[in-house]
């Protein structure tokens, strides 16, 4: 039988009795999931063994347009420590924004983590766009963001030129729940549309510091075989890279949703 437990005052659950490698996951576990999610944006699995067969069998998986695969699954990426000067997600992000069809999910499976440090923090996007001043929600209410890849493909060793781009309302709409939130990001936002660059930059300079203020957090710390599991239309989430050279290996995948897609 599922239970979920609430383990993060601003968001973060996790759920015990689920078994993600059944073939297939029958129904009603599906639809736990998903409620879950929609309550607490997060949930963490402990100790699921999966393999990477697992993972494609949890929906209609993405695969990644600047990072690299596991070799012979396209949708799963490797994530493992090559050293902080090379951490390519110590930053606050939600996945692959600037693809013109974000991904509705974010799965994440540990292997071998260290028994210390490496965390992840995750951000509610719902409170902060509740915690906005009224007449900031009134301005940003039509605006749309220029999203690009080019960070992440320098980082990946790509050409920035080639890099992805996408523009995205600023305040979305969750299809599922109804609720609004920010969807403008340090990481990949570079600029509002209709905007002029001086109001562009103070607009979002307004928005990055709301979006990740400390009351709207929780951090997890991983465990062998954890999966967690966000939503990316709500969820921030930011890697941190304190655990020096100590192994940091994991399996992440996401998963599209046509529902995400159509509200653009």
């Amino acid at each position: 039988m599922i239970k979920v437990k609430r383990i993060g005052a601003a968001l973060g659950a996790e759920i015990r009795g689920l078994d993600l490698s059944a073939d297939p996951v029958s129904k009603d576990d599906a639809t736990a999931l998903i409620d879950a999610l929609h309550d607490h944006l997060v949930v963490v699995i402990r100790g699921p063994i999966l393999t990477p067969d697992d993972l494609l069998r949890c929906g209609e998986l993405k695969v990644h347009p600047v990072f690299p695969h596991l070799e012979g699954y396209p949708p799963i990426v490797v994530i493992e420590n090559h050293g902080k000067q090379y951490a390519v997600n110590e930053h606050w992000h939600s996945d692959v924004m600037f693809s013109p069809t974000p991904p509705a999910y974010t799965l994440l499976h540990a292997l071998e983590v260290p028994a210390v440090g490496g965390a992840t923090q995750f951000s509610n996007q719902y409170l902060a766009y509740d915690g906005l001043s009224n007449a900031l929600k009134s301005t940003i209410a039509e605006l749309n963001g220029i999203k690009t890849g080019a960070g992440a493909a320098r980082l990946a060793g790509n050409d920035a030129a080639d890099a992805p781009e996408a523009i995205h309302p600023v305040v979305r709409t969750h299809p599922d729940t109804g609720r609004k939130s920010l969807f403008a990001y340090r990481a990949f936002t570079t600029q509002l549309d209709r905007c002029s660059e001086e109001d562009s930059r103070s607009i979002l300079e307004a928005l990055f510091a709301e979006s990740c203020r400390y009351e709207y957090t929780w951090r997890h710390q991983w465990q062998n075989n954890d999966l967690v599991i966000w939503d990316n239309r709500c969820v921030l989430h930011y890697a941190i890279h304190d655990h020096g050279d100590r192994t940091r290996l994991l399996h992440r995948c996401t998963v599209t949703s046509k529902a995400h897609a159509e509200q653009d």
